[in-house]
């Protein structure tokens, strides 16, 4: 499976399936004028993945407490669910707000991998 969605204004939101995980891949800025859209598509993508989420945030450039909200949502959705929610490479300015407001402790929350 593989889909395309608009993730909603500045930002998209491209998923695919693999090995029984859906893998998500935000772009753009997580904010509070893109974040309901998001929100339900996640929440969908949950759905039809058993709960097993992986959401790729390398090319997201910026995220506000809106987009937080949406993780975090998101993560307690896939615990109820029975599943998890992984975010992999976060971008710089994500991992910053993620470290800064103590969410990469609630998140499992993945560095980018390093050249070898």
């Amino acid at each position: 499976m593989h889909t395309v969605t608009d993730g909603g204004p500045g930002l998209s939101l491209t998923a695919r399936t693999e090995r029984g995980h859906v893998i998500a891949v935000l772009s753009g800025e997580l904010d509070l004028t893109s974040a309901p859209a998001p929100r339900e598509q996640l929440l969908r993508l949950l759905q039809s993945a058993a709960g097993r989420l992986v959401i790729d945030l390398s090319a997201v450039r910026y995220a506000d407490a809106s987009g937080l909200a949406v993780l975090v949502g998101t993560g307690r959705r896939a615990r109820l669910l029975g599943g998890f929610l992984r975010l992999a490479a976060p971008a710089p300015a994500v991992a910053k707000v993620l470290r800064l407001t103590g969410m990469h402790r609630q998140l499992d929350t993945f560095p980018p991998s390093r050249p070898r």
